[in-house]
């Protein structure tokens, strides 16, 4: 993840907080509304002990010379592991002359970053809830699948991996830890493209005939005692026997490719209230970010913590899998069910977030699972432009 600094006269208007109605103390009175509503939502359980991540920063060099072949001639460039932060962030400096990168992937050894921010309080609720399965999906390198299958193994939880495309001779990556710490199965790609309907086939006969089956939409919607769960051969029971081992052999869940669920936004938020820390980014300045996107779950998070915190942030989201109406789809839905599962109610707030949270940009390069990567020089260069 990438954020970079923006000068004065681009703070201005951020639909972060630009419209909210001010109190007369020049204090925005929805601001504080959602503070507290957000303060309370993140009162939980977490897997992350800490929220806490590293910050470094990526200083240009300050003469760049163009040759006639390619972007830059000097791509020399300079990593500061300690930069200065909080109040000692200036305006002084140029758009293009430095970013900071979020170090997410130093969290854990075996589980991606962003992976594991999404994850933050999925696993809680899944111990709770005395689930004994994961089902999910992904590519054949899938980050997603790896973080579920590491993660679910620490937790004494069983994963199961449906893979899209055909078993590689050689395991290498992601695709050879998914293999390590969970239950992979490749499935055609034909078969793939319909695949909450495989998902859902899939965790049915993991189930068998005394388990069942339930998704996280199904738990956070769910009134503790009144939550009917279905299961191979339909079963009709409450909540309180779903927290009871003795009525099923297998609790199961399935879960969205990319952990793409409502409740996956909250480590996000999470990370966006630890980052606007006064010692850290602060509350006051303009900022923007910069993510690799690919269902869009950590933009939306990110975008919806910024407006809920009433930050001058802007969240811009590099597309890697769809095209953007489906992109700005997801985005509405992601939107909708975390409106509706945490009952968040605050009109002002609900307008700003409804006209959107992440600004969606078509990538410059296409992506690669392997292959040399465009110097950071050449992408820093670009940051201003998304």
């Amino acid at each position: 993840m990438k954020l970079q600094r923006l000068p004065i006269t681009m703070s201005r208007g951020f639909h972060s907080h630009a419209h909210l109605p001010r109190g007369p103390q020049g204090i925005s009175e929805a601001k504080l509304g959602c503070e507290e509503f957000l303060v309370k939502l993140l009162d939980r359980r977490w897997t992350l002990v800490s929220p806490d991540t590293k910050i470094q920063q990526i200083m240009l060099p300050p003469e760049r010379i163009k040759d006639e072949d390619g972007p830059l001639k000097d791509k020399s460039w300079f990593n500061m592991p300690n930069p200065l932060l909080g109040d000692q962030i200036t305006d002084n400096s140029g758009p293009d002359s430095s970013f900071y990168v979020v170090r997410d992937d130093l969290l854990h050894p075996l589980v991606n970053g962003n992976k594991a921010r999404k994850l933050d309080a999925v696993l809680p609720l899944l111990e709770d809830h005395s689930v004994t399965d994961v089902v999910t999906c992904g590519g054949c390198q899938s980050a997603h699948a790896a973080a579920v299958a590491v993660s679910c193994a620490e937790r004494g939880l069983r994963s199961h991996l449906l893979l899209r495309g055909e078993q590689p001779d050689i395991l290498t990556g992601y695709n050879l830890i998914s293999t390590m710490y969970g239950n992979v199965k490749y499935v055609p790609r034909s078969v793939y493209a319909n695949r909450e309907e495989t998902l859902k086939t899939h965790a049915s006969s993991v189930a068998g005939k005394n388990g069942c089956v339930l998704s996280l939409t199904d738990i956070l919607e769910a009134p503790l005692t009144k939550q009917s769960i279905s299961s191979s051969h339909p079963i009709s029971t409450s909540m309180d026997d779903w927290r009871s081992l003795g009525n099923f052999s297998r609790k199961v869940v399935v879960m969205n490719e990319g952990a793409g669920d409502s409740i996956a936004l909250l480590g996000v938020i999470r990370l966006v209230h630890y980052l606007s820390q006064s010692h850290l980014l602060g509350k006051e300045k303009a900022m923007k970010f910069v993510v690799d996107a690919g269902t869009g779950t950590t933009a939306v998070g990110l975008g919806l913590g910024a407006i809920y915190f009433g930050l001058p942030w802007k969240i811009t989201a590099v597309m890697l899998a769809d095209t953007l109406d489906n992109y700005r789809e997801r985005e509405r839905r992601l939107i909708s069910d975390f409106k509706r599962h945490f009952r968040f109610d605050l009109d002002h707030a609900l307008r700003e977030i409804d006209r959107g949270v992440v600004n969606w940009v078509e990538r410059y390069h296409p992506r690669k699972a392997d292959g040399p990567y465009p110097d950071v020089a050449d992408f820093s260069g670009k940051i201003d432009t998304l």
